[in-house]
């Protein structure tokens, strides 16, 4: 029969069941149309590919129906004076996407972030699970981890009714005072571009849509929305673009948000050569380009340069998207096929992933807040990073009868950072009335107290706490203690960049004065990145803990205690100071209103470890860098090339007394050839050892990492001669060893697939 006529009967079947049940008329319609055979709604066949379905609905669309997909609106709290706040926004929600229920297309709602479902302090608060930081998920150096975590979060997002998780965040931590690094998965392009992926499939396999952000070289927070990055293309792509490239190729995201910067003179969320030349030409990314809120600045240019969607309206000047997107269609200045096109990535990720056919709803009933509150303790554990452990202090054991806590409020919680990605957890903040009180606030402590974990495994001991504010008093509070457990924090947000990387709030003084008053002194921090240490020699160990999260109090603990054997490798490097900074002085710091300043990336691709190595720099710790409370060999390294691509093996075996993880790390680098650094990561393994035990692992190495972008051609080419490969603990491990192995021309495409052979 016509397919008018089926849709006539759909509505008539509708209007007869509305009178039998008592239900709404709407709500019977919608039901009875998606519901309606795929005859009717032959979009809604699940046997068709999703760009098929994305086409067949887009015939039925009309002009209104395909603008209401490219228009987000903010979800939260704001200034409505000038446009109408949709009624079918929900509470706490970061934005929301009108979609056509007439074609059984749903709504799409929007939450922050990478570290759980989202919300700010107040009396409509969602409480949600935490996962620690992004860079303690990178310091895990493990996929599986990172998936779980986001499948976790994106379980949570589903519950509470929102399809769209706006996480995924990539950016490379050129700049370690940049406020938001704790979001992010550190320096180096393969392991943040790795673990990004696996978040990204993790939350998109409960058929919601991830982001994959920002979009491009956001890597400070200082002048956000008006700095111009200044970074010539070559180095773009080996660097920052490929970490992102390498997330979108592992996590397929439904959605990429582009940035608020300029790049080489021109706003990312309308520049073509980013979105559409590299994401959706070169990368061929299927999807949608959404804008990050605010960061939206003209109708015709942003639409014709490849963005799809403006979102957080009104965070922007106008609804660009909105009356003058359709008058610009109308008069043909943005082609009616434009339009289709970003209609269509909206509806194809939808139907991918399954949006459309697995409809979410609020019910957060079904959240195990206890089972996903185990999922965040793991990452934690797996991501926490013993620097230092002088005569083995740590593990603490059931000998220590007095121990002193002081500082870090380890009485009543652990740190988050903040900003939009802020999770407001399950009994509120324990620590409130800090400043700032307002954005990117509130100063949250998650209820999770590292003091009253450490009082639960030494019920016996004498534990004393004191709050740190008088040097002079802790150092005496210390001074006949066993041990004593120094917790600094370091508090850092969106929107705004430390001023240096030292300890905030004359902690440095705090901790020097209890270290001179008592040796066995071990220092947890809770920080958004590396902080010098200018008291380093004189404690006993370091335990890096980052932002752990919901359960960070028991996963601190099981640490200290050798519960859980510490496994956590730096995700980025630890500098010993400022001065060791392609850019010692923060550009733009402190931040003008308005300011408009370039920012030069002359160090180009050599990011990070890259920069320490290039310029023969000792960092305080290197990249790489993480101690276990056992030991372990890495040994029998192997390289060669089969069927065009370079593998390596080796062995890893724990020496030690007790079981624990080791990450095998593998770099190459170049004999004759010049890289923009001496060094590369080129592959990693993390390996769970009993004592004595040894296991055999192998890696493949992306031919990338081999080669140096042309982007003439662009071509990955890599250059004729004897390359290194080493095996190693860190990026500057005195124990590593190393083959050299003769490699054969070879040129592969902008994707890294051969154009000719390695052999």
């Amino acid at each position: 029969m016509p397919f008018k006529r089926k849709i006539r009967q759909a509505g008539i079947a509708a209007a007869v069941l509305a009178l039998c049940s008592g239900m709404p008329p709407a709500a019977v319609a919608e039901t009875a149309a998606t519901h309606a055979p795929a005859g009717a709604r032959p979009w809604m066949n699940v046997k068709l590919g999703p760009a098929e379905r994305a086409d067949l609905v887009l015939k039925e669309m009309t002009l209104d129906e395909k603008l209401k997909l490219v228009m987000g609106y903010l979800g939260g709290d704001a200034d409505w004076k000038k446009f109408k706040r949709p009624a079918e926004v929900r509470t706490q929600s970061a934005g929301f996407v009108y979609g056509v229920e007439r074609l059984g297309i749903p709504h799409l709602w929007e939450t922050d972030a990478g570290q759980g479902v989202a919300s700010q302090a107040g009396p409509d608060a969602r409480q949600a699970t935490a996962l620690p930081s992004g860079l303690n998920t990178a310091a895990t150096w493990d996929l599986k981890t990172a998936y779980e975590g986001g499948a976790m979060i994106g379980a949570e997002a589903r519950a509470f009714g929102f399809n769209v998780m706006l996480a995924g965040g990539v950016n490379l931590a050129r700049e370690p005072r940049n406020g938001r690094n704790f979001e992010y998965a550190g320096e180096d392009p393969l392991l943040a571009g790795k673990i990004v992926g696996a978040q990204i499939k993790g939350i998109q396999s409960n058929r919601i849509v991830s982001t994959l952000k920002h979009f491009a070289l956001n890597d400070q927070e200082t002048g956000r929305t008006t700095l111009n990055v200044k970074i010539d293309d070559q180095a773009a792509r080996m660097s920052d673009l490929l970490a992102l490239q390498i997330a979108n190729e592992d996590g397929n995201p439904g959605s990429v948000m582009c940035s608020y910067n300029q790049l080489n003179g021109v706003y990312a969320c309308e520049n073509s050569y980013l979105l559409n030349e590299v994401l959706k030409k070169d990368w061929g990314f299927k999807g949608w380009v959404m804008s990050d809120w605010g960061a939206t600045h003209s109708t015709i240019p942003a639409a014709i340069a490849g963005l799809d969607q403006q979102s957080g309206l009104p965070f922007d000047v106008s609804d660009y998207f909105g009356p003058q997107l359709k008058e610009a269609v109308q008069n043909g200045w943005v082609p009616q096929s434009r339009l289709d096109d970003m209609a269509r990535r909206v509806l194809h990720p939808m139907f991918e992933h399954g949006v459309v056919d697995h409809p979410v709803a609020p019910s957060s009933d079904a959240i195990d807040f206890k089972a996903n509150a185990a999922v965040a303790q793991k990452d934690a554990q797996e991501g926490m990073v013993l620097l230092k452990n002088a005569d083995r202090v740590l593990p603490l054991g059931k000998s220590v009868k007095k121990i002193t806590v002081i500082g870090g409020y380890a009485d009543r919680g652990v740190l988050a950072g903040g900003g939009s990605s802020l999770v407001y957890p399950v009994g509120g903040n324990a620590v409130p009335g800090l400043e700032p009180k307002s954005w990117p606030g509130p100063v949250m402590y998650y209820p999770s107290s590292p003091l009253k974990a450490i009082q639960k495994r030494l019920p016996q001991a004498a534990i004393a706490y004191h709050d740190g504010t008088d040097p002079a008093a802790a150092a005496k509070a210390a001074r006949d203690s066993d041990v004593v457990l120094v917790f600094a924090t370091q508090w850092t947000a969106e929107a705004m960049d430390v001023p240096d990387l030292s300890l905030p709030n004359k902690q440095d003084g705090l901790i020097a004065a209890v270290a001179a008053a008592n040796p066995k002194t071990v220092v947890v921090l809770e920080t958004g990145g590396p902080v010098t240490m200018p008291w380093l020699p004189n404690v006993a160990a370091v335990l890096e803990a980052w932002y752990p999260g919901t359960s960070g109090h028991e996963a601190i603990a099981s640490i200290l205690f050798g519960e859980v054997n510490p496994s956590g490798h730096l995700p980025m490097t630890f500098p010993a100071s400022e001065s060791q900074l392609p850019r010692p002085k923060l550009d733009g710091y402190p931040q003008v209103q308005d300011q408009r300043f370039d920012v030069t990336y002359h160090e180009g691709a050599a990011v990070g470890y890259k920069w320490f190595d290039l310029k023969g720099l000792k960092p305080l710790f290197p990249f790489g860098h993480g101690l276990s409370y056992t030991e372990f060999a890495l040994s029998g390294l192997e390289a060669g090339v089969k069927d065009g691509v370079l593998h390596a093996s080796f062995t890893a075996k724990n020496v030690g007394k007790v079981a624990g993880k080791e990450v095998a790390q593998v770099y190459v680098a170049p004999v004759d050839a010049r890289w923009e650094a001496p060094k590369r990561l080129a592959g990693f393994q993390k390996v769970d050892l009993k004592p004595g035990a040894s296991v055999k692992s192998s890696i493949t190495v992306d031919p990338r990492l081999l080669a140096v972008f042309d982007s003439a051609s662009k071509t990955w080419n890599v250059a004729e001669g004897d390359y290194k490969v080493i095996l190693a603990a860190s990026a500057a491990d005195d124990k590593a060893s190393g083959v050299v192995l003769r490699l054969k021309a070879a040129s592969y495409d902008v994707n890294g697939k051969p154009l000719t052979p390695l052999r």
